[in-house]
């Protein structure tokens, strides 16, 4: 579901306009989804199915295996901790499912388990990802084979599961008010446990894990915010070379993480670098009041979102003097940044051109689906230093976790801030854009609903330059600078047969993205190279544009949301279920 899941959010949302992607996104979710509802071959399928094959092995290894031989040891606390990662997720998806941690063959009435309440499921996730992280070791010091790589668990992914199981579990939820077989109990947006002392052992515990990884892996902590994501497009798996602690791995030319979350490049095949044609899905957009939101000094943002994307086309209308005017030096075409308008913000963190592979022309792109990473570890420390959004502040930790929130910010370029719950809440929104955990932050602070509301009302003032945007500008200001031409033929430029572009320019002194920016500068001069234009069109923010057509539909129903937060178990699951499973929340 890379693309859709964990998508609409108050800095994210998903540009696809088909019924069923966007029941997926925007909070209007049915029983029958053509895209993941069939039976047998949809994700409530496929996640039981990876959960009885981890129960499996692990029944086996505790019955069979010598615990004392360091491999058999790890297997056992990899496939703990993949059994705890499908739950995680299908919480996430569902809420309450049923709790089978006995396998069928070993105990058939296990098929009989109906859905249980999830509390009862993170308590024994809690304990068995415990018990993983003393199974396994450090990444380096994992069995031969294993060992040094993001592609398999270690004891960091262990803790780091764990820290963010304790988080949820503390925090908020779409839940009912018990469990009642067949549906129909009272629900709400409540939190998980009213135990006020439980909340503080779930963050002194989540303090604790982060803090293991932090004491022992600070060298995963990158000096440069940048590097981190062209490792990743690299496809990097080197543990030791990457801030990623762990990653669904991809062999080659399987996968479409790149494809669905990429700058889209479908319209210059075999200009920029790497591209040769082929799909690009590219569903991932960036909210554009986000842009507005960083701070002008923030390294994140212009990593983060790209106000452009690469074309090697004449603009409608330009001659040819004015294409040399603009990029001077090309022969063929030019490679250039095509500055789009405010609704067309693409996410920057993944780029085609920073793959080491050709992108394939399936769509498959091969590059591995980044899980968690060590900065996500350090702010959950942060967070659980607060006592999340409850306050239930748990004891003081080892580690300072205000000088771990400065090292965050001073990695981007800006000066410290006091750690508290809305800063807390800002940074994680600022460096982990983009990287599915927006909404899942959102949930377990109890503020998806709020926060998609008030950024549906901050579009709006954004259309009518109203409020914070009323000195927003509807036309910026630009002009291009020509890459050296050892730089773009390493960089930018596609390198096979049939090449269509020989020269690479990148927007340069771009004028009227910021606020306040909303006269003509006076340094313009169209003789020398500068451009304007319009980004700015009210339709293309509106929830429907001027057909009706779908747009900037963030939620179908503002009504809606805190009742749809969690997918239904779709009907093909229901029906064959025997009684076991059935929908709240008034599916």
């Amino acid at each position: 579901m890379c693309g859709y899941q964990g998508l609409n959010t108050d800095i994210e949302f998903n540009n696809k306009t088909g019924d069923d992607e966007l029941a997926i996104c925007a909070y209007n979710m049915n029983l029958t989804n053509a895209r993941v509802g069939q039976n047998n071959g949809g994700i409530w399928s496929y996640l039981n199915i990876g959960i009885e094959r981890c129960t499996n092995i692990i029944e086996g290894i505790q019955e069979y295996g010598d615990l004392s031989n360091a491999r058999t040891s790890y297997y056992l606390g990899e496939t703990l901790t993949m059994r705890a990662f499908l739950y995680n997720e299908m919480i996430k998806l569902w809420g309450d499912v049923p709790a089978r941690f006995e396998s069928v063959t070993k105990n058939p009435d296990v098929l009989n388990t109906v859905k249980t309440d999830r509390n009862i499921i993170y308590d024994q996730l809690r304990k068995d990802l415990k018990r993983a992280a003393e199974l396994m070791p450090w990444a380096a010091e994992c069995p031969a084979g294993v060992n040094n790589t993001t592609q398999r668990p270690s004891k960091a992914f262990a803790l780091a599961l764990l820290a963010r199981i304790d988080l949820s579990y503390a925090g908020y939820a779409l839940r009912p008010d018990f469990i009642q077989v067949g549906g129909g109990a009272p629900y709400s947006v409540q939190l998980n446990t009213k135990d006020a002392n439980l909340r503080r052992e779930l963050y002194a515990e989540a303090m604790d894990a982060c803090g293991q990884i932090i004491a022992q892996e600070d060298f995963k902590f990158k000096s440069d915010f940048e590097d981190i994501f062209r490792t990743i497009c690299q496809d990097v798996s080197i543990y030791s070379n990457t801030e990623v602690i762990f990653a669904i791995p991809c062999p080659k030319n399987r996968g479409q993480f790149m494809n669905y979350n990429c700058i889209n490049v479908k319209d210059v095949s075999k200009g920029v670098r790497n591209y040769a044609g082929g799909s690009t899905n590219a569903c991932q957009r960036v909210m554009p009041t986000l842009y507005y939101d960083y701070d002008k000094a923030d390294k994140r943002r212009d990593v983060t979102i790209a106000q452009w994307l690469w074309s090697t086309a004449t603009p409608d209308g330009w001659s040819d003097d004015r294409m040399q005017n603009t990029f001077p030096g090309y022969t063929k075409k030019p490679l250039y940044q095509d500055l789009k308008d405010l609704h067309n913000m693409s996410l920057g963190k993944f780029r085609v051109e920073w793959m080491s592979n050709e992108f394939n022309s399936s769509g498959d792109d091969g590059v591995d689906f980044p899980i968690v990473r060590y900065t996500d570890v350090m702010l959950m420390y942060c967070e659980a230093s607060l006592g999340g959004i409850t306050g239930d502040v748990p004891a003081a930790g080892t580690i300072d976790a205000q000088q771990l929130f400065d090292r965050v910010r001073q990695r981007a370029g800006l000066e410290s801030k006091p750690l508290n719950m809305e800063n807390l809440m800002e940074e994680r929104k600022f460096e982990l854009c983009g990287e599915y955990v927006r909404k899942y932050d959102l949930q377990r602070w109890g503020l998806l609903k709020t926060k998609l509301v008030e950024t549906r009302a901050r579009l709006d003032n954004l259309i009518a330059h109203t409020g914070e945007f009323a000195q927003v500008s509807d036309t910026v200001w630009f002009k291009y600078k020509k890459v050296d031409p050892a730089i773009a033929a390493e960089q930018y430029l596609y390198q096979g047969d049939g090449a269509t572009a020989d020269a690479a320019f990148l927007l340069d002194s771009v004028y009227g993205r910021n606020l306040g920016e909303n006269t003509r500068p006076e340094k313009f001069n169209s003789s020398n190279g500068w451009r304007s234009k319009s980004v700015l069109d009210a339709y293309t923010l509106a929830p429907e544009d001027k057909e009706g057509k779908t747009n900037f539909l963030l939620y179908k129903d503002a009504d809606l949301i805190d009742k749809r937060q969690l997918w239904p178990i779709f009907a093909s699951d229901v029906a064959v279920s025997n009684g076991t499973l059935w929908n709240d929340y008034d599916y």
